[in-house]
């Protein structure tokens, strides 16, 4: 790519905050992994992600018609044919907020969707501490990085934290969202922030 093109301005990435419709359609084992898939790995067809998940091109393509209803895949413009379809995650930042969400069955759905992602970052992180010296060259793990730590903060600092790590994930995406180069490896971005439950302050 040329320098031109590198500093030409992208259009700022959309942000959307999953309703309870649209978390009802999403939480379903299955769909969450087609959902992941394609965010982790880019566009693939319906037969791509069976062999990926080990389930039928068929069910692969009901589900991932079920999440296009409500915006989470759309099929790639100009590639594949009407027999072979290929789809991608929606461009778009998704977030839950749990206090904007009435009734136990969005909750419920919400937690759900909540603690299947965690589950799968946990289980990737748990293989790349496990396989990633064999599978990587020492540079990729060289520039690896698995943070701690804890720091006592008001309301106020936690919610402007907040507020930075979101426009750093932000420009992040924004930056490399769809680039295709030789050199180029799918990377996990996560990072987790929540107040410590003090075991002193339940027993006591």
């Amino acid at each position: 790519m040329d320098k031109a093109a590198e500093d030409e301005p992208k259009a700022t990435l959309a942000s959307r905050r999953l309703d309870a419709t649209a978390l009802k359609a999403l939480a379903h084992p299955l769909r969450m992994q087609i959902f992941e898939e394609l965010v982790q790995f880019g566009p693939l067809t319906a037969t791509g992600l069976g062999e990926r998940l080990g389930e039928s091109s068929g069910a692969m393509s009901y589900h991932l018609r079920e999440l296009a209803k409500h915006g989470f895949v759309r099929e790639v413009e100009g590639k594949g044919t009407a027999r072979e379809r290929w789809w991608e995650r929606t461009p778009q930042l998704v977030t839950m907020q749990a206090t904007e969400l009435d009734g136990e069955a969005a909750n419920t759905a919400a937690n759900l969707v909540a603690k299947t992602w965690h589950q799968r970052w946990f289980d990737q992180t748990m293989d790349f501490l496990d396989r990633g010296d064999d599978v990587f060259d020492p540079r990729w793990i060289d520039a690896s990085r698995l943070m701690h730590t804890a720091l006592p903060l008001t309301i106020e600092q936690f919610e402007a934290l907040g507020a930075e790590i979101d426009e750093v994930f932000r420009r992040a995406v924004e930056r490399y969202r769809g680039q295709e180069a030789e050199g180029v490896r799918r990377v996990q971005l996560q990072f987790n922030t929540y107040p410590l439950i003090d075991p002193k302050e339940i027993n006591s």
